[in-house]
C-alpha cells in the first residue's frame, strides 16, 4: 500500500463488502496447495479483532490467524492475500484511532518475521517486541529481514 498516512483505515476495516463469505475453489494447484476446495474471506474486522486478543508476551503469525479464521467458519483455509492486506489495514486502523488501539505489532509474517507494512515499519515493531522481552534477530546481507528468535515458543492459540 502506498501513501499510507492518507488513507482513512478505520473506514476500511469497516467495509465489510461482501465478506464473509465462502468460494468454493477449482484450481487443482491451489486445492493441493491449500488442502482443500473451500475457500473463506473474512472482513476486516475479524482482523482486529483476532489481534486485539493476543496478550503481552505472546505473539501469532498471520498463518495462525488464517486456520484459526477458516476452522471457526467451516472452510479449508482463508485466502491469503486478502488476510495480509487485513492484517495491515487493522494495524494502520489501530494507528489511527486516539483510543482503543490493538497490540498490531504481535502478528509476525511466517517462519516469525517483523511486517514492514505496519506503521513505523520494521523498526517500530522491533522496538515495541523489545520492549516486551523478545529477542529480534537480523538475517540476510542484502535482502535483509528480521525475525523473533524463538517465536514458536511464545505463539498465542487462539481460544485459550
Amino acid at each position: 500500500m502506498a501513501n499510507e498516512y492518507k488513507k482513512d483505515f478505520i473506514a476500511m476495516l469497516n467495509d465489510s463488502r461482501d465478506m464473509p463469505k465462502i468460494q468454493i475453489i477449482t484450481d487443482q494447484k491451489s486445492i493441493e496447495k491449500y488442502g482443500g476446495n473451500k475457500m473463506y474471506f473474512a472482513p476486516p474486522i475479524e482482523y482486529d479483532k483476532i489481534m486485539r486478543c493476543v496478550p503481552r508476551g505472546r505473539l501469532i503469525t498471520i498463518g495462525k490467524i488464517r486456520e484459526y479464521l477458516a476452522k471457526q467458519n467451516g472452510a479449508d483455509f482463508t485466502e491469503p492475500i486478502t488476510a495480509g492486506i487485513f492484517v495491515s489495514i487493522a494495524a494502520w486502523a489501530s494507528y489511527q484511532r486516539e483510543n482503543d488501539k490493538i497490540p498490531y505489532w504481535r502478528v509476525l509474517k511466517a517462519g516469525g518475521e517483523l511486517n514492514a507494512k505496519y506503521s513505523g515499519g520494521i523498526e517500530a515493531q522491533k522496538e515495541l517486541l523489545e520492549k516486551e522481552g523478545h529477542t529480534v534477530l537480523q538475517k540476510g546481507r542484502k535482502n535483509i529481514k528480521y525475525y523473533i528468535a524463538d517465536f514458536e515458543n511464545v505463539l498465542f492459540e487462539l481460544g485459550e
